[in-house]
């Protein structure tokens, strides 16, 4: 029966024409896969962390034939229905003998085959293990060397000679030129090893070698080693990296994609464990090593880092006058342009000594898990005291520590994490994704965390950028009436006990989305988007003393409606509107944009452009437009006034080895005369950028 099963499977394979070969790993499509999986577009989330992230998971696919519920419900590839068919078919039958056995698995369809192809392998390559360690570094194909430089071509206000005020203060400048510089070394085999390192210089930085500032030409420099299944250590991590265990109340590793468009897998977390860090952000990840020791159906992990972290200074005194630094605030920016952000670089450390242990039960269907963390700075961090923050982290040291569940019963994947912080505050989030029918799936989260509730590298489900001072309930469907058409929607409600950053009450809001999409072929793609949001915010300043602080209601709606077509296999576009209203003090400001994207393939020069149209009434209404970009770079720039946008984005591969992506674009304004404030401010109604990417493959 096996046989015939697999003998079949090849031959609808052949029939279909969905597979030529098998090759090491699918090509994806990265960038459009991760526009359908983010969240809604706001300033408030860190993209690159998340796109980081995802791409390890790509260049890391995991093993078919060992992947569990959790790993297999990490890719958001694959309902609750086709995991749970999965891991039975593999029960039956055992393991997968070729990736073409996939279409043997009931609800296994060839566009979900073609999707997940890609995040997954049989482990081939096992017979190179054999091989010296430092030869398969030396002879592996996986290997590439990555410049880029970026650049806005219109003089900035800090690019410009400083000026003399009548009392003779200098104004402050940037001290280095506008260009920026990034360089990526890695050479990477799935599920072996992966090592590299990341160069990194923002425009306004010095390129200066100075040993007292930590800038050895480039001001931020990342390296890592990962080495992946020796004998029972299933990870070991030196230099940076980072991690993501439970529904990310301890280990968030930035990979949190929250609300968007997949209104029912993106709830839930997956302990992906530990992951080399690759990005350029300077904060956010460890710098140490990280250990995963696996023993049959348990595993345990341990977590040593000693990070050096920019923050400013500030002067204590204590009862015998005597004056000791603290942390007034840290930087998280990552810039160090002017000598006052170069004043914050690496100006504390800390100290970070963490662990999880985990269970997996033999079936796949269980796992539970504990976390800890435990953080120390070498100086204690003392805010500047405000009406919302008195909640907020203060002193030297912090613990957290987490108990979490998931559990797959038949078409339910049931999660939930509860987490304890030093400070007494706590945190849970409990939730369910479900297949209920084979046209209907669901999701519903619940979570409650307390304002004094603290924990670093958290990054679980929140309507806030970190789990606290917040109560809600989630609820989000996915609808596939007949194969043509799909609905999502989710509704979520959520309350703020404490006061926040410009609401000065308790205060709750309610996030609506829904989202229809008619696909009538496999090259045309319609879909219409709309989202509506309500949050108090404070009213502004009447000028009346006696008055408190008035706070009201401000709702925004944004609708999306797209046309995609595959023209033909080297010709491609899509047509879009966008619009924003806001209703805010009984102000009702509007926004919309329209675009034109277009792409040509033709041997191996590939272009692809925009041309679009925007014109909002303020800021609130503000258009957020996800935009094609130079390799693994990304971009999802906001847009607000009136003006035009455009950028041409060419590939052209000359050889097996070398690459190379140049981006051109340019945003034109015909309501202003400057551009942005303070030192980032343009003299003039043009911003000109233009992206130079190379890279070069040293072993093809």
């Amino acid at each position: 029966m096996r046989s015939f099963i697999l003998i079949a499977s090849m031959w609808l394979c052949l029939l279909t024409c969905a597979f030529a070969q098998q090759p090491p790993q699918q090509d994806i499509d990265l960038e459009s896969f991760i526009e359908r999986l983010f969240p809604v577009q706001d300033e408030d989330i860190d993209y690159e962390s998340i796109y980081e992230v995802l791409l390890q998971l790509y260049l890391n696919p995991m093993d078919i034939n060992k992947a569990n519920a959790e790993a297999l419900a990490a890719c958001y590839l694959l309902d609750p229905t086709q995991i749970s068919n999965l891991i039975s078919y593999r029960t039956k039958f055992g393991p997968l003998i070729s990736l073409y056995e996939l279409q043997a698995v009931p609800d296994f369809d060839l566009n979900t085959i073609e999707n997940i192809l890609p995040f997954l392998t049989l482990g081939t390559g096992k017979s190179t293990q054999t091989r010296p360690l430092w030869q398969r570094i030396v002879g592996e194909e996986q290997a590439y060397l990555l410049f880029r430089h970026r650049r806005t071509w219109e003089t900035r206000k800090g690019f410009t000679p400083a000026d003399t005020s009548s009392s003779g203060r200098i104004s402050s400048r940037y001290l280095g030129d506008p260009n920026e510089f990034y360089v990526r070394f890695r050479i990477q085999h799935t599920r072996d090893f992966s090592l590299g390192f990341t160069l990194d210089k923002d425009p306004g930085e010095q390129f200066i070698w100075d040993s007292k500032t930590a800038r050895y030409g480039f001001n931020f420099f990342s390296f890592h080693f990962t080495k992946y299944y020796t004998g029972k250590w299933k990870t070991i991590a030196l230099g940076d990296f980072q991690a993501q265990f439970g529904q990310g109340l301890v280990f968030g590793a930035g990979y949190s994609l929250g609300k968007g468009a997949e209104t029912v897998p993106t709830v839930r977390r997956s302990s992906v464990g530990i992951l080399p860090y690759t990005a350029a952000l300077e904060f956010g990840f460890f710098r140490g090593a990280g250990l995963t020791y696996q023993s049959g159906n348990w595993q345990s992990s341990l977590i040593t880092s000693f990070a050096p972290r920019d923050g400013r200074a500030g002067n204590a005194l204590d009862t015998l006058s005597t004056e000791h630094i603290t942390i007034s605030s840290f930087n998280q920016s990552g810039l160090h342009r002017t000598s006052s952000e170069l004043s914050t670089k690496n100006q504390f450390r800390e100290l970070s000594l963490g662990g999880n242990v985990q269970y997996s039960s033999p079936s796949g269907k269980l796992q539970i898990g504990s976390n800890l963390l435990y953080i120390r700075f070498n100086h204690p961090w003392v805010k500047n005291p405000t009406l919302y923050n008195q909640y907020d982290f203060s002193g030297q040291r912090n613990t957290v520590g987490s108990l979490y569940l998931n559990y797959n019963w038949k078409n339910f994947f049931m999660f939930g994490e509860s987490a304890l912080s030093q400070s007494g505050g706590k945190a849970q989030i409990v939730g369910f994704v479900s297949s209920l029918t084979r046209q209907v799936d669901f999701s519903l989260l619940w979570r409650k965390y307390d304002e004094n509730f603290h924990s670093f590298y958290a990054n679980a489900f929140a309507e806030s950028t970190r789990p606290a001072n917040e109560q809600g309930v989630y609820a989000g469907i996915q609808i596939k009436p007949i194969s043509k058409w799909k609905l999502n929607a989710y509704y979520d409600f959520f309350r703020f006990p404490w006061f926040r950053y410009r609401v000065y009450a308790p205060s709750k809001g309610y996030e609506w989305l829904a989202r229809i999409t008619y696909q009538p072929s496999r090259n045309l793609t319609a879909f219409f988007q709309i989202r509506e949001e309500q949050k108090d915010r404070n009213l502004p300043d009447s000028g009346e003393p006696s008055l408190p602080y008035l706070v009201r209601p401000i709702n925004k709606i944004n609708g999306l409606i797209s046309l995609e077509y595959q023209v033909s296999k080297n010709f491609f576009f899509r047509s879009r509107i966008l619009f924003s209203r806001v209703d805010h003090n009984d102000l009702k400001p509007t926004g919309f944009m329209i675009l034109q994207d277009a792409q040509h393939g033709f041997g191996k020069f590939r272009i692809t452009g925009r041309l679009a149209l925007f014109d909002t009434d303020d800021y609130d209404t503000r258009i957020y437009a996800f935009e094609n970009n130079v390799l693994w770079t990304f971009s999802i720039p906001a847009f607000a006034g009136q003006g035009m946008r455009y950028y041409l984005l060419s590939q052209y591969q000359f050889n097996s080895r070398l690459t190379a992506y140049f981006r051109f674009s340019r945003t034109s304004y015909t309501d202003r005369e400057k551009i942005s404030s303070g030192l980032q401010e343009i003299n003039g109604s043009n911003q000109t950028e233009t992206t130079l990417l190379i890279r070069y493959m040293l072993h093809r």
